[in-house]
């Protein structure tokens, strides 16, 4: 996504230079959420972008793995052979976090790639016992795609909650009985010993039966080729990128899951694994280009999760809230959580609630002062909240 935005607005804001798009995989540029959903079910072949890259004039280089980059000599190293740069866009996005041990263990699967998806799909269609490592974001996706499959699933998370990464204990909560509901076994508490052909063994000496296992522990920036360059990186992996998204090197950027950058809205460096940054980050990275001089990027960040058959959407950054308000019954079908900082809405969790999302995305860029009795009011319109 990354990637491809950003050649897509270089185009658009009027870049007439070549540019080319250079890509490991062999298969047109693709978009991932639905890897998760259609794709996944067979409901669709793939989900290539709806873009005319040839009309655009935009080269594309793909099955090409970049091995380095050597910012002196203003040169990718590729298996290929050298690529020459005037400028250089990373967007390498993030890799999934491999289970230990798991390595070449039959029946082992990751979900990040449209060839991932492609290996899982007749694993669901056959309807096996699965093990899912990992109550995440993806995790929780793919426990209900493979529930809508058919499937019998297990999904042992080691931490005391799902999303526990993403989300405080209070807002995660709810969430569990979800995984019931659907007809998903959820197991906290549980660490994976190690994984055996057909088998899942906890370190409490319990063996779950596994047709295949998916492991959806996390992911890091898809940096290690950088190793060497000079360009400077962050305690996660990532690149460390101004709010113009640029390194630490001259005429080198950085957008999209491989990059961080400072939020002056939040006050601190935001490292965001999401869609949507991917989607605006490349318009800054463009202007930037071609010689525009845009305001800092300093987006609010915005998810989205489809699972178990409830529509999760969350914006902004709740890390550095001081309040906690919540909208409606967590235990229905709808409810929204709103965090505020000095009284400030700065995030929001909307479940079922796509009008409070809406509202409170562009209460939170306008940093609007809220009334803590209105805004708990889940029958008033979030935006008639302010105080």
């Amino acid at each position: 996504m990354a990637g491809v935005q950003t050649a897509v607005a270089l185009r658009e804001q009027g870049f007439a230079g070549p540019v080319t798009l250079i890509g490991a995989e062999p298969h047109q540029p693709y978009d991932r959420p639905p890897l998760s959903k259609a794709v996944l079910l067979g409901k669709a072949e793939g989900s290539a972008f709806d873009v005319d890259f040839e009309a655009l004039d935009i080269d594309l280089a793909l099955g090409r793995e970049v091995l380095g980059v050597r910012p002196a000599d203003r040169e990718l190293g590729t298996g290929a052979g050298p690529v020459p740069y005037d400028v250089l866009v990373l967007a390498t996005g993030a890799e999934p976090i491999r289970l230990p041990g798991a390595e070449g263990v039959p029946g082992v699967h990751l979900l990040r790639t449209l060839d991932d998806a492609e290996r899982l799909r007749p694993v669901l269609a056959r309807q096996h016992d699965i093990v899912v490592v990992g109550a995440g974001w993806i995790g929780a996706e793919f426990a209900t795609a493979a529930r809508e499959a058919g499937c019998a699933v297990t999904v042992v998370e080691a931490a005391d909650r799902p999303l526990a990464g993403a989300l405080p204990a209070e807002v995660a909560a709810p969430m569990t009985g979800w995984y019931a509901d659907s007809g998903a076994e959820l197991r906290t508490h549980a660490r994976v010993a190690h994984v055996e052909p057909g088998a899942v063994v906890l370190d409490d000496g319990s063996r779950l039966p596994a047709g295949a296992v998916v492991v959806g522990i996390g992911a890091r920036p898809a940096t290690a080729w950088l190793a060497g360059s000079g360009i400077e990186l962050g305690r996660h992996g990532e690149v460390v990128a101004d709010d113009h998204l640029r390194t630490s090197v001259p005429d080198v950027y950085a957008v999209g899951d491989c990059a961080s950058f400072p939020s002056a809205r939040y006050g601190e460096r935001l490292l965001v694994h999401h869609w949507d940054n991917a989607l605006q980050g490349p318009r800054t990275v463009a202007a930037n280009i071609i010689g525009e001089t845009p305001s800092g990027y300093d987006p609010v960040p915005y998810f989205w999760s489809e699972q178990f058959g409830r529509f999760v959407q969350y914006a902004g950054h709740h890390a550095s809230a001081d309040s906690t308000l919540w909208r409606g019954d967590p235990s229905g079908p709808a409810w929204t959580v709103c965090w505020l900082r000095e009284g400030r809405l700065v995030a929001l969790l909307a479940v079922g609630r796509p009008r409070d999302l809406a509202q409170g995305r562009r209460l939170i860029e306008a940093g609007a002062r809220m009334d803590p009795e209105l805004l708990t009011d889940p029958a008033r319109p979030l935006k008639v909240a302010v105080a």
